[in-house]
């Protein structure tokens, strides 16, 4: 399962957003016909996203205060609960890549900035000019704020073994000051994963899960969000309390990728 970011949503975008949460997930699906693993699932699934100028994150990130693009990205992987994050990263092109060479090399959970780079380099991960991920729509919304261009991309998945993963990845908010790392950095906080997370480990129902967690936060803090949760045995819970949130999923049982508006 994968979402494009909980938020507004311009008229004109609402037809790419669903083509490419739809790629999202067929690429994600491929790992897992090929008897791939959770995480590597959602980590294609989020590459997709970030490759995707209609989406906070990667190419068509929103821009700093002063005009510049820094992301943020995070895994989690539910069997062993390892995970691995980057903040506030430039000249990336897939930050995702990058927070899962973290986890990988395990001597940290999170890298920020230049450190997080110079890892990027001897991963051998593609870097690029940072202006090369300025978008003509990025840069109109970063003079003239409408809306629209704010949220995260994200995906879930349960692979044959029952073991669960997350990952997310954003350009943050938009008008942001350099530095500045949001949740989705953090683990715990805008990525999580536990093959034996509280409520559903104890077969209570994805969907009501989300659609609780969101009414606390609202209760408690009075934010909008958005969340997508998939359990061990693959069932599926969509949520969100903003004006929009564009997601899509696939299942073994249901056979194709089903686009939530």
């Amino acid at each position: 399962m994968v979402h494009g970011g909980a938020g507004r949503e311009s008229r004109d975008s609402r037809a790419p957003r669903r083509a490419g949460v739809a790629r999202a997930v067929e690429a994600g699906w491929s790992v897992l016909a090929q008897r791939g693993g959770a995480l590597e699932a959602a980590v294609e699934a989020v590459v997709v996203l970030e490759d995707d100028p209609h989406f906070n994150a990667g190419l068509g990130s929103t821009l700093t205060a002063d005009g510049g693009v820094e992301m943020d990205a995070s895994v989690m992987t539910g069997d062993t609960l390892a995970a691995g994050a980057v903040g506030a990263v430039a000249g990336v092109p897939n930050p995702i890549r990058l927070a899962r060479a973290v986890l990988a090399e395990g001597r940290e959970v999170l890298l920020v900035g230049e450190p997080a780079v110079a890892l990027a380099r001897r991963h051998g991960l593609p870097l690029c000019p940072p202006e090369d991920l300025v978008t003509e729509a990025a840069r109109r919304h970063w003079s003239a704020p409408q809306g629209g261009l704010e949220g995260t991309v994200g995906a879930v998945a349960c692979d044959g073994r029952g073991h669960v993963a997350a990952a997310t990845s954003t350009g943050g908010l938009s008008g942001k000051r350099r530095g500045r790392v949001g949740d989705s950095a953090v683990i715990g906080a805008g990525t999580y994963a536990d093959d034996l997370l509280a409520w559903v480990g104890r077969g209570l129902d994805p969907a009501w899960v989300a659609q609780y967690a969101l009414a606390e936060l609202e209760l408690r803090l009075g934010v909008a969000a958005g969340l997508i949760l998939i359990d061990a045995a693959g069932r599926v819970g969509i949520a969100h309390s903003t004006e929009a949130m564009v997601a899509a999923y696939r299942t073994a049982d249901g056979g194709r990728t089903v686009v939530v508006a």
